[in-house]
């Protein structure tokens, strides 16, 4: 975890709403009481359709035909690269990605490894979640995934058997209800940064190991020249929060891969992370650096990890660009206009802990601010669950888990392979409880007033 300071406001990065190293959610305070406002009025979403190639020019996303297009959505983590915190586990040292597979494959060996983490994924993610995403109008989704996904670990630069089997189903189940998919390399192999959400806490080997930036290089010509004319692909999110380097580094490192999916993919938009610091400027203007159809992408959490406290004056602070006026939103637009390239809010959190109804309020303006300067924005995350369920006060999911469907701390060292088996399969059929607020105010023909 790191924090960007500005002017008016601390910035923490901290990353899919881990909490830097961290398998457990950060504490919360009792949120300010909800302020008045208009009542929703709630509609029926419309899905975009159809939907056409969408391209960047200068710091605007645009439909094929040159119209603008507003990204409003959700990431779908803990599917194909795990958070423990998400699913109410981490005990017993088990939490991150690399130490849950290596525990399996010790205890019950590596086919079996397999069948079980299939099991997990087929059942996190199902039918029920895309058409519930569709009630809440969103219009893409964040895919973060690791690399074993696609390439064979024990056979490098060779693709799994069923290396599409995951990601070409989300991208059609998307791609049927209007809905686009920005594919996110969350995890490389080696790790590229310290975090327990690259894949594996605390090895960052990315960076000092060339073979894993070939290997990332093989794997993203393997994924842009499957998706090339699948006009349902978004954009490619190259590298999840690579904090692990400078930013020089980062950039140097980044236009390796850009150059790699462009002499296989010309149409799709290719997306630069930014630095931890906050820096974009070490990559310079990409429209100077031979780089077209790109944008850059930075992860805001405001009153988490650090930055302020959870709460309606940390919101409005943020997305009414501060008291001078200056700062918040204001001073990234500055900060985008100067590279004149397009910008991605590919991760963010802004109604966690404020209460639902205000939660529902903020997250509505949140998306609605950003989509006025024309940026790109997916939440994190879609859905978490918790050993007790509900959303209480607000969870850090569009959808959770019910108050009545608790879900087991599973000892995953000691664990039957039937206890195992259970949890995994109680992932796809456990009540969920939506955040209806949310998702009023996300369809609603009437705007919020949060904050006046």
């Amino acid at each position: 975890m790191f924090k960007l300071l500005s002017v008016l406001f601390v910035t923490v990065l901290a990353g899919c709403g881990s909490g830097g190293g961290s398998s457990v959610a950060p504490p919360v305070t009792p949120p300010a009481p909800p302020v008045e406002a208009i009542k929703p009025t709630p509609v029926t979403p419309v899905p975009v359709l159809p939907l056409t190639m969408l391209h960047t020019q200068g710091a605007k996303w645009l439909k094929a035909d040159g119209s603008a297009v507003a990204l409003k959505g959700t990431n779908l983590g803990n599917w194909l690269i795990n958070e423990f915190w998400m699913m109410g586990q981490g005990s017993a040292g088990i939490d991150d990605q690399c130490k849950l597979e290596a525990n399996l494959d010790t205890r019950f060996g590596y086919a079996e490894r397999q069948r079980l983490m299939q099991l997990l994924r087929d059942n996190w993610i199902t039918t029920r979640d895309w058409d519930q995403m569709q009630k809440f109008g969103l219009n893409v989704v964040r895919l973060p995934f690791i690399y074993s996904v696609v390439e064979d670990e024990k056979n490098p630069r060779q693709l799994r058997a069923d290396a599409w089997r995951y990601l070409d189903d989300a991208i059609a189940q998307a791609e049927k209800r209007g809905m686009y998919v920005i594919l996110d390399l969350h995890g490389a192999v080696g790790s590229q940064g310290w975090e327990h959400h690259s894949g594996c806490a605390n090895k960052n080997l990315y960076w000092s190991t060339p073979e894993f930036q070939d290997r990332t290089i093989w794997l993203w010509q393997q994924v842009a020249g499957r998706y090339k004319d699948r006009a349902a692909v978004a954009g490619y999110s190259v590298l999840n929060e690579p904090w692990g380097t400078t930013a020089a580094n980062l950039a140097a490192v980044v236009k390796t891969l850009y150059t790699a999916i462009r002499a296989v993919d010309p149409n799709h938009v290719v997306i630069l992370p930014g630095h931890n610091t906050g820096d974009i400027t070490a990559y310079g203007k990409p429209s100077e650096q031979g780089m077209g159809n790109v944008a850059f992408e930075m992860h805001f959490y405001p009153g988490l990890f650090g930055w302020g406290q959870p709460g309606l004056a940390v919101h409005k602070d943020w997305l009414t660009c501060g008291g001078g006026g200056n700062g918040g939103v204001c001073e990234w637009d500055n900060k985008i206009k100067a590279v004149d390239t397009a910008f991605f809010i590919g991760e963010t959190q802004p109604w966690m802990g404020l209460g639902l109804e205000l939660g529902g309020q903020v997250g509505r303006a949140s998306f609605d601010t950003y989509a006025r300067y024309g940026w790109a924005t997916t939440a994190w995350s879609w859905k978490v669950v918790s050993n007790g369920g509900g959303q209480g006060s607000g969870s850090w999911g569009f959808v959770t888990n019910a108050a009545g469907a608790a879900v087991p701390a599973v000892d995953f060292t000691k664990a039957p392979i039937a206890d195992i088996e259970n949890l995994f399969k109680s992932f796809g059929t456990q009540a969920y409880e939506v955040h209806q607020p949310l998702q009023d105010w996300m369809t609603s023909s009437t705007a919020p007033q949060p904050f006046r």
